[in-house]
């Protein structure tokens, strides 16, 4: 059996390669965050930069008439970012949002302490060891300054072990602070926004069918009526609508041409501008697409009828009740004694649901899940391909070995550090681009009936993702197969493999965090792909620049997971490499003005969960946690400190006895609503006398697309309600 106490396979911290990869990712980021500015403050590139406030029609801050200041780059955008207040976040964007904001305020918090005491405390003690090796084989090497410097069996290595316990209790206390404050703001949350729809709804699914009229609807009736007769108030069934969503979708692609074609009739664009003008000719005239459009509405509004007349009806409904006490009670408890039939839960906001997934029956849901379980493995599995190449450039001596013609590289000076600093990191960031939206799409699939659940369910699979393929296989790239085969083999030496693979990338990962930050989020505030389509659509195509914003909802899957990989590798890091804690101080400082920036003027909220993100950014940290315990017990155990190993073990066991306290004490509170919070939220509706008008509200909020009225722009023959409350 191999021991576990083998030597750390060392790769010595190249000081060109950081160099480069810093001077390059700054100078980047200031070229790109000067030209955001600059045009941020061009009218014609409102469109992208301004979309959320271009959709809710409020003024935009642009010059009226040219100057020189619009070409004048400034930070004024940074400083008011960090002049907004939380209030103004809560009220305007919601707590989904404001969870984000935390979470950047988090890592800047616990990463700022990590790195007074790194700076001041591990680094002096790591660099002026002379128990490991001699000065001079690290004149050209950071490792001085880790922990790689540190001989076996050093008594300073109780030092590194006192402040990894600081670091731990310090982020134990800083996750339970924001737990609570974080609950603190979802219960008031809540209580502010009392005329919510869903919070007097219950998602009822399992509905068996009424044998005697062949419908659900009346069971439905039936059921709440008998079972919950003091507060059960109306209810809505869910229809069939795969026909009619496709006419839906051809009747607005019929609205949308013939607004085109209106529009070039009235303003043709300059030729010049117009590379495509000829294109639009064999469209023909707006009138037939009016009459085409006018027969389409017509289809959909007889098979609207149909799906009534027909008992069209899915075994899914809406159920309002008189009080949110009541239906946070029916929420929460087990209507029958099948687990399948009657199954409750909270309803989502109306804006949502996805309608077309409350089809899937329940019990294929575990089918559906599984399946997708299995494609995001295989998805995980073969993306180990891309991080070996990136790996293989990261270590040139190795490269070297395996493709000769790569010693060219060292003729040009200068090349190698670019390329070993740099590069690798990019290509990586590049990959990890596309990730987010297969798995949001991937998650799709599953069945959820909320966008938040979907979204939520893929921040997860991209989490893990992260930490399987960006921080694992970076780690364990050099002889992957080999190690994950003895891991298996020797699970007891998992601990060491593991730091000793950390210890030889701390490099790599420096790169990453820098071009993630610097660069990554100068490039998402630039919207580059957006602008340059932009530019595409309005010389090319003559559609002018008041047309429609480039609005899209905020992309929560791609940026929780990713910044919770970012903690997670400070966090694995802080005690081994404190050099790399400074530079996510400056990530985050910089991901908060931009996403800021963002939320206030270019991605819309297209929900509010109330917070319900949190417990999943609590995993992810806790997951951040115990991975670095993990390294530490690993690292003590080849320095030859068996003492500091065990007393680690025990720092783990405390770890995961406060992970299942925070289950037991906050989890409850945000996945439901309180009947005691419920109970005063409906004595506060009576004392106001708004009780009844926001039960009206709930009764008439729920109607799927194809069942709502159809009114197009100038239509006022379809504008009657089809369904009516039962």
């Amino acid at each position: 059996m191999r021991k576990g106490s083998k030597l750390i396979d060392r790769k010595e911290m190249n000081a060109a390669s950081l160099l480069a990869s810093a001077g390059m990712n700054i100078g980047l980021a200031l070229v790109v965050l000067s030209l955001f500015s600059v045009l941020k403050k061009q009218p014609c590139s409102a469109p992208v930069y301004f979309a959320r406030r271009i959709a809710r029609r409020e003024a935009l801050p642009l010059y009226p008439a040219f100057s020189l200041a619009r070409l004048r780059p400034t930070a004024s955008w940074i400083s008011r970012a960090f002049r907004i207040t939380e209030d103004e976040v809560l009220r305007i964007q919601g707590l989904d949002a404001l969870v984000v904001l935390r979470l950047f305020k988090f890592g800047t918090k616990f990463f700022t302490v990590c790195s007074i005491i790194g700076l001041l405390i591990l680094v002096p003690v790591n660099f002026t060891c002379q128990d490991g090796h001699s000065r001079s084989e690290f004149s050209y090497s950071m490792d001085a300054f880790t922990i790689s410097n540190i001989g076996k069996g050093s008594n300073r290595l109780w030092i590194h072990f006192a402040c990894l316990c600081f670091i731990s209790f310090y982020i134990l206390y800083l996750l339970y602070m924001e737990n609570k404050v974080i609950l603190v703001l979802r219960l008031q949350h809540i209580g502010n926004n009392r005329q919510r729809s869903d919070q007097f709804t219950v998602l009822v699914r399992g509905v068996p069918l009424c044998l005697e009229h062949k419908a659900y609807g009346c069971c439905v009736d039936h059921f709440f009526s008998k079972h919950h007769p003091f507060t059960y108030q109306s209810y809505k069934v869910v229809h069939d609508g795969k026909c009619i969503r496709k006419l839906l979708k051809l009747a607005y692609s019929l609205q949308h041409k013939i607004k085109k074609l209106r529009r070039k009739a009235v303003e043709r664009p300059i030729k010049w501008l117009c590379l495509c003008d000829t294109f639009w000719l064999h469209i023909g005239d707006p009138k037939v697409h009016e009459e085409s459009l006018q027969e389409v509405r017509q289809r959909i509004h007889l098979l609207q009828h149909e799906n009534i007349i027909n008992k069209k009806e899915l075994p899914v409904a809406f159920v309002s009740f008189k009080s949110r006490c009541g239906a946070a009670f029916a929420a929460q408890t087990q209507q029958h004694i099948h687990p399948l039939l009657w199954t409750t839960e909270a309803a989502p906001e109306p804006r949502d649901v996805i309608w077309k997934n409350l089809a899937i029956p329940c019990h294929l849901l575990a089918l559906y899940r599984t399946g997708i379980f299995i494609a995001a493995l295989l998805l995980t599995v073969f993306f180990a391909l891309p991080v070996t190449a990136v790996q293989g450039i990261a270590q040139f001596e190795n490269l070297k070995k395996w493709f000769p013609p790569a010693r060219a590289v060292q003729i040009i000076p200068g090349l190698s550090s670019f390329l070993t600093g740099c590069l690798p990191s990019v290509i990586l960031n590049c990959f990890i681009y596309v990730i987010p939206y297969a798995m949001v799409y991937m998650a799709s699939l599953e069945g959820y009936i909320s966008h938040s659940g979907k979204q939520m369910r893929a921040c997860s699979m991209v989490f893990y993702f992260l930490v399987g393929n960006v921080f694992f296989l970076s780690l364990l790239s050099g002889s992957l197969l080999q190690q994950i085969g003895e891991s298996f083999t020797h699970p007891k030496d998992f601990p060491s493999h593991l730091a000793s693979a950390v210890s030889a990338q701390s490099d790599f990962f420096i790169t990453y965090i820098l071009t993630d930050g610097l660069s990554g989020f100068s490039l998402e505030i630039l919207q580059l792909g957006l602008v340059t389509w932009h530019v595409v659509r309005t010389c090319s195509f003559g559609q002018s620049i008041e047309n429609d914003s480039y609005l899209f909802g905020f992309p929560y899957y791609r940026v929780i997971p990713i910044v919770s990989l970012a903690i997670l590798i400070g966090m694995v890091y802080a005690v081994i490499s404190p050099l790399l804690l400074p530079f996510l101080i400056i990530y985050f400082l910089l991901g908060y003005a931009v996403y800021v920036n963002q939320m206030q003027d270019v991605y819309d909220i297209t929900y509010d969960t109330c917070g319900q993100y949190w417990p999943h950014i609590h995993h992810y940290l806790f997951v951040t946690i115990i991975l670095m315990q993990i390294t530490m017990i690993g690292f003590f155990g080849l320095k030859s400190k068996p003492g500091a190993s065990v007393s680690t073990i025990l720092l783990l066991l405390m770890t995961i006895l406060f992970n299942e306290y925070c289950k037991i004490r906050f989890v409850p509170t945000f996945c439901h609503c309180p009947i005691k919070v419920a109970k005063e939220n409906d004595d506060c509706d009576e004392r106001e006398g708004e009780l009844q008008a926001n039960q009206e509200i709930a009764i008439n909020a729920y109607h799927p697309p194809w069942m709502r009225p159809v009114s197009f722009a100038g239509d006022a023959a379809y504008m009657k309600p089809l369904v009516s409350s039962s």
